[in-house]
């Protein structure tokens, strides 16, 4: 028996609500207090920077990957990590969103391991 099963659902939700209201607040308030904020020009051009250099964080190791690792067998250049972070990238590119940018590289993921058959 795994140790989550022994707990508590009453303590899964704790949990849960708990984290859920720590990541609000720590996303919420400085977001908040920045948006009553003028910033320099310099910040703000620093600030654009982060979008890009969080997707390219979340997505090199995808892409860096030599093999895709639930086949290894499967050649690198039919790795679906590969299309689906490059799919992602790409989006991401023309539509500066996060969300549609991870909904497209996961369906090029599913859509090239299906393809390869995977």
């Amino acid at each position: 028996m795994s140790a989550v099963s022994e707990l508590a659902p009453t303590l899964i939700w704790v949990v849960i609500v708990g984290m859920a209201a720590t990541n609000f607040t720590l996303r919420f308030v400085p977001m908040a207090v920045l948006s009553r904020v003028t910033l320099p020009a310099p910040v703000m051009r620093w600030l654009g920077f982060i979008p890009v250099s969080v997707m390219g964080a979340l997505f090199a190791q995808v892409i860096l990957l030599p093999s895709f690792e639930a086949a290894p067998n499967v050649p690198l250049y039919l790795n679906p990590g590969i299309f689906g972070g490059l799919g992602a990238m790409l989006v991401f590119r023309l539509t500066r969103s996060f969300m549609i940018a991870s909904l497209a590289g996961m369906g090029v993921y599913v859509l090239v391991r299906w393809l390869v058959g995977v």
